[in-house]
């Protein structure tokens, strides 16, 4: 089920294993087009054809009713309620905490140099609701949002056949403050948002997670709009000392993988008899997983535990895989930091396990997948606001800097750039 590889003695066949994809085929590639391109020219129309197509229904009002939403936290647990409201307030506080402020200063001749940081207009917020309903993914991309200061937050959720919208996520919505629950989804939902219809705005910015087909047509609208990420499957590392729990390590290995047949979970240890504790541990304990068949076949696919000679190569190789998720089962969690660069989360110690920031911590979980936490970050407020540079020039320092500025323009054959510069010389 779980493959132990030597990274010493087979780097090439671990690198095989590990490799993920972050194309899409051709077939997925022509039904999103064909749906953006139906959507943009026929709006409503369209829309209303592909909920019926993809959910079952033709529903008279794309959007939730109030009484609806009422409705559904009238029947939720209570308790539900209070871990959500608990939850909402522990990822408010931390993305607080990410605000940029407007910066100004003066230097000489009265120029004034700055940038002004502004939050988008309107945004969509996307929360799957076919196999499984995510009321976490909700409250981790309205918080950023609001703590941003968006006016316009616009959620959208895939409908059943009755034309309802999950409770749990109605919950959430009500939990996080947002009023407007769409019921749609699909590449449909994102290209509404990315061109507008007759009952649907033009929104700035498109986030949050979906499946092969909305992650697809993120990527083509982009430009349109703008978007977060394009999400992956899901993946985990756990680095494991010789001191720590198997059954620990192997149920966050089981938790990555129930998302998905297609998510990695990795084990990374530099001690042969905790790669064998942790490979039986796991063979022990999958049958009583809800979701078992489901873990193996990830496990079969994607998982691996791989043994390394020491910490510093553990740390090499989950630098390599650059994870979603990276825990430390280890002594020595704080020292190893500094040699982790890549990695979307970082879980510190044994008790800090990836259910914890994926629900509660305060950090967001929307984080980049299939390596890309080489480059790309987690959702934040910064992913909300836009920065514009302010520039305010005196008569005196133009007088001053001038000449060597269209001398600089002259340099790269820009006529009219120079000139706009020595226009107004001529008048100083």
């Amino acid at each position: 089920m779980l493959r132990i590889f030597s990274y010493g003695d087979e780097q090439s066949a671990l690198k095989q294993h590990l490799h993920r994809s972050v194309t899409f085929d051709a077939g997925v590639q022509k039904v999103v087009q064909d749906i953006l391109a139906d959507v943009a020219a026929r709006g409503d129309r369209a829309m209303r054809e592909y909920t019926l197509k993809f959910q079952g229904i033709s529903p008279d009002s794309f959007t939730v009713s109030a009484e609806e939403i009422d409705a559904a936290w009238q029947n939720a647990d209570p308790e539900f309620i209070a871990v959500l409201e608990e939850a909402y307030r522990n990822i408010e506080a931390f993305h607080r905490h990410e605000l940029d402020k407007s910066f100004f200063y003066e230097q000489e001749n009265r120029v004034i140099l700055g940038q002004r940081v502004t939050p988008l207009d309107s945004v969509m917020l996307y929360v799957p609701g076919g196999k499984a309903a995510y009321p976490s993914s909700l409250l981790m991309n309205v918080a950023p949002a609001q703590v941003a200061g968006v006016k316009e937050i616009h959620l959208t959720s895939p409908c059943d056949a009755d034309g309802r919208v999950s409770d749990h996520v109605l919950v959430a919505a009500k939990v996080a403050g947002v009023s407007t629950v769409y019921k749609f989804g699909g590449a449909q939902a994102v290209a509404a948002f990315a061109f507008g219809t007759e009952s649907v705005p033009k929104v700035d910015k498109i986030t949050g997670p979906g499946n092969k087909y909305v992650a697809l047509a993120k990527k083509e609208v982009f430009g349109h709009v703008s978007i977060d990420s394009i999400a992956g499957p899901s993946e985990v590392v756990v680095i494991a000392d010789s001191q720590a729990n198997p059954e620990f390590v192997a149920l966050d290995l089981f938790a990555q993988s129930e998302h998905d047949p297609d998510a990695a979970s990795i084990c990374i240890t530099d001690s042969p008899e905790m790669a064998e504790a942790v490979k039986a541990k796991a063979e022990e304990m999958i049958g009583s997983m809800a979701r078992a068949d489901v873990i193996r076949e990830a496990f079969s696919s994607n998982g691996a535990i791989i043994v390394t000679r020491d910490m510093a190569e553990a740390c090499e190789v989950s630098n390599m895989i650059a994870p979603e998720h990276l825990e430390l089962h280890v002594r020595n969690s704080w020292e190893m930091l500094p040699d982790l660069r890549h990695a979307g989360a970082i879980f510190m110690g044994d008790y800090s396990c990836e259910t914890v920031g994926d629900y509660f911590a305060g950090p967001n979980h929307t984080l980049p997948t299939n390596g890309t936490a080489r480059f790309f970050s987690p959702l934040s407020v910064r992913d909300f606001v836009k920065y514009t540079s302010i520039i305010s020039y005196s008569p005196e320092e133009l007088r001053r800097t001038g000449e060597r500025i269209a001398r600089f323009a002259d340099h790269e054959g820009l006529q009219a750039h120079a000139e706009a510069v020595r226009a107004r010389l001529r008048t100083l």
